[in-house]
């Protein structure tokens, strides 16, 4: 065979090691090397999902707090307050209060993802005690059954034992027995003496 015909046979490529083109013309991955990082022409900035995911159910656990309503109102009253009563040169948002409106919905737009993110992860560590619970049932379950088993098993072992009464029953039988047996020996053995010393 020539080294051309050789080219297209499946031991050669193995045993080379090259990757061939697949019909779509994408190369085969290799599973024994890892994969290499692609690089990025715009490198994004990285950040700690754990540690922005902890701040954020910081967030939603203050905005459920009666301490940020308390402020809230403060604020805004404070501001519709200072909007409509100071003097017209320091009043900084009139009376539709635009600026404000935008606040709060700036407010609103970020504190909805921040809400929803928190409730993600509380999900999520709720998905994971209750399996964790439902396999510390199972494994409950799965000792009282064999405990269950154990209990059966020991009481026919006890059934087939013999208890106290029922052997001191049996030993009160015997002696009974056993008394009337000598009674009978005694009678006959004394009959048949009297009976040599007759003759």
């Amino acid at each position: 065979m020539a080294a051309g015909d050789r080219r297209g046979d499946p031991r050669v490529r193995r045993r080379t090691g090259s990757t061939a083109a697949g019909p779509a013309g994408s190369r085969r991955v290799r599973l024994d090397q890892p994969r290499a990082e692609r690089r990025q022409l715009v490198r994004l900035p990285a950040y700690d999902p754990e540690a922005f995911g902890r701040l954020s159910e910081r967030i939603a656990r203050f905005l459920g707090t009666g301490r940020f309503i308390v402020w809230m109102t403060v604020l805004v009253t404070l501001w519709v307050l200072w909007n409509t009563v100071a003097p017209k040169a320091l009043r900084f948002d009139e009376y539709p209060f635009i600026f404000l409106t935008l606040m709060l919905s700036l407010q609103a737009s970020y504190a909805a993802p921040l809400i929803l993110l928190a409730q993600n992860r509380q999900a999520d560590r709720d998905r994971i005690n209750l399996e964790q619970d439902r396999a510390q049932n199972e494994r409950s379950i799965a000792d009282t059954e064999y405990l269950t088993r154990e209990v059966a098993a020991l009481r026919t072992n006890l059934g087939e034992v013999a208890t106290r009464d029922y052997l001191h029953t049996e030993i009160n039988g015997l002696r009974s027995d056993l008394q009337d047996l000598l009674q009978a020996l005694e009678g006959g053995g004394g009959g048949g003496a009297t009976a040599s010393r007759e003759r």
